[in-house]
């Protein structure tokens, strides 16, 4: 029994991704395009050089992360949408630190800003846990909530503190505290790809550890699963709801200040929240929250969005196709038990049994 679900938490996702690529393949041929012209643009985008492999990679970092929060919190049984948010305010927080102490060691200055940006991002999250232990408050609203009040915060913080005068964006961060190093640059032919990638990749390791070699993190999915018998079993629900909040909106945190340091050097008014933070629910859910797991279906999102960057350059197929196909797995993921019904066993049973009585 335990094989064949372990099976089907491999198949499924695999059934959805080709379901997505066959969705879009479907609406290229109904407008003209074609399909394997497009994918085979978007997989050279993705992985065909060193620079398009750099640029994949470095991409996966902020979706890996902000995808190991989310799947933090669901596991206790939260839907922690407040990604954005999180992410937001940790970017914020671990610019902040750089530029207000740039005098310290490069060292000094990248592991203070990525402790500053989980920390912010921690907080963020745990104002939402707390609301949700100690009032019932919705997870939900509140982080949506909490996503715009990051937004227009962090805005004016950057017009009235950070940026200089009659500039949106605050000045670039000293080369020392950057994560992109020259090494790395002449090493991915001069690509965004940066140290934080290595954080990342350790991040799901060791929430994979937590979650099944942890009393902690057997409490959070044993909260997840029934919070009754949790608190009837001795567990304290409260504690263990905020807990798993900030170590959710801790990860969002560092995601935000990896790319903070990392990518973009600097930060600028946004317009609207980012949208890492929601595609980095999709990874979760692709990948059934399972930690490592999450490593391929980062990459796979991250593949489909700079490899799709390539498609309108080498056709005139808007590159806006990659969203649909992308849009199309997470609906394939959405409706997984329609999957497991299909490759049911019982049900293999019953249409045999059907065909010997026709016989």
């Amino acid at each position: 029994m335990e094989t064949g679900k372990n099976k089907n938490a491999i198949i499924i996702p695999l059934l959805a991704v080709l379901s997505g690529f066959i969705v879009g393949a479907i609406l290229m041929l109904i407008f003209g395009y074609n399909p394997i012209q497009n994918y085979g643009s978007l997989f050279t985008g993705a992985f065909g050089d060193i620079f398009s492999i750099g640029e994949t990679l470095r991409n996966m970092t902020p979706l890996l992360l902000t995808g190991l929060g989310f799947a933090v919190a669901d596991k206790a049984g939260f839907f922690n949408i407040g990604g954005p948010g999180q992410y937001l305010m940790g970017w914020f927080g671990a610019i902040v630190f750089v530029l207000h102490f740039k005098a310290l060691p490069g060292i000094v200055l990248i592991i203070g800003a990525i402790l500053v940006g989980g920390l912010c991002g921690s907080i963020w999250s745990g104002i939402a846990g707390y609301l949700r232990a100690y009032f019932g408050t919705s997870e939900v609203i509140t982080t949506i909530m909490l996503n715009y009040i990051s937004l227009y915060y962090v805005n004016y913080a950057i017009k009235a503190w950070l940026a200089p005068k009659g500039s949106d964006s605050s000045p670039s961060i000293p080369s020392k505290a950057s994560l992109n190093t020259a090494f790395l640059q002449h090493l991915t032919n001069n690509s965004t790809f940066h140290w934080g990638f290595f954080i990342a990749l350790f991040c799901a390791f060791a929430v994979w550890f937590y979650f099944n070699k942890t009393k902690s993190g057997f409490e959070i999915r044993g909260v997840g699963l029934n919070p009754s018998a949790s608190r009837y079993a001795g567990m304290d629900v409260k504690k263990t709801i905020i807990v798993a909040m900030l170590i959710s909106g801790l990860l969002a945190g560092v995601a935000g200040a990896l790319d903070g340091i990392g990518n973009y050097q600097n930060i600028s008014v946004s317009n609207s929240t980012p949208s890492v933070g929601f595609d980095g629910m999709a990874v979760a859910l692709l990948a059934s929250e399972n930690p490592i797991g999450m490593m391929f279906s980062a990459l796979l999102f991250s593949a489909l969005q700079i490899g799709g960057l390539s498609i309108s350059v080498f056709s005139t197929t808007p590159s806006e196709i990659v969203n649909v196909v992308m849009a199309s797995i997470i609906f394939f993921v959405a409706i997984r038990y329609a999957f497991e019904i299909l490759l049911a066993k019982g049900i293999i049973k019953k249409s045999n049994k059907s065909k010997e009585e026709n016989n």
